[in-house]
């Protein structure tokens, strides 16, 4: 009898706000019906509000499996999401991201604002230091993370990273290229 195979979780990172441009609430659409599609599970931060709230609704309709992790302080300002696979309640956002983490096989950072940021560089710092090596990738939306990926050239050209911490992660341009980074990653 064939082993069962493991359910793969992908852990979405991304606004609590839509932003101005539609095409980024597209993109997080897209990204939660393409998760659903290949069969993997949704970790996220249990939002309905924003970006999250998109990703989640769209893989929740899609058929995925859906797990989302907030802080009790987060329950009313991101209106907590109760119709999730499974919500887990945590008293922080070090402990939210902390499980998060733990809880996924890849990380997909979709646009978002200083939370965003905060979850990509803590995920990229512990690639970089050897903690872990799972991969990381960013939705490129529209070209929404170009300054980020800039100002990692210049951290890189004054000296204080190596050229390789670009290695810890991959930016793509749309969700179906993404998508299909994500399945080589994760074979």
């Amino acid at each position: 009898m064939p082993m069962a195979r493991a359910l793969l979780s992908i852990c979405v990172f991304c606004g609590a706000r839509a932003g101005h441009n539609p095409a980024h609430t597209s993109a997080a659409q897209a990204m939660g019906a393409a998760i659903a599609a290949q069969g993997w599970r949704l970790v996220y931060g249990a939002g309905d509000v924003g970006l999250m709230g998109e990703v989640a609704r769209s893989a929740q309709s899609a058929g995925a499996p859906t797990f989302g992790v907030i802080p009790t302080h987060l329950m009313s300002a991101e209106r907590g999401k109760r119709d999730l696979s499974q919500l887990v309640i945590t008293e922080d956002m070090h402990e939210r991201k902390k499980v998060m983490f733990m809880n996924s096989d890849a990380i997909v950072v979709l646009p978002g604002g200083a939370g965003s940021l905060d979850e990509f560089f803590e995920v990229l710092t512990w690639a970089q230091i050897g903690l872990h090596r799972k991969p990381i990738f960013l939705l490129n939306s529209e070209g929404y993370w170009n300054p980020l990926i800039a100002l990692l050239d210049h951290i890189i050209a004054e000296g204080f990273a190596d050229a390789s911490v670009k290695s810890y992660f991959t930016a793509a341009p749309d969700v179906a290229t993404l998508t299909e980074a994500l399945r080589s990653a994760l074979s």
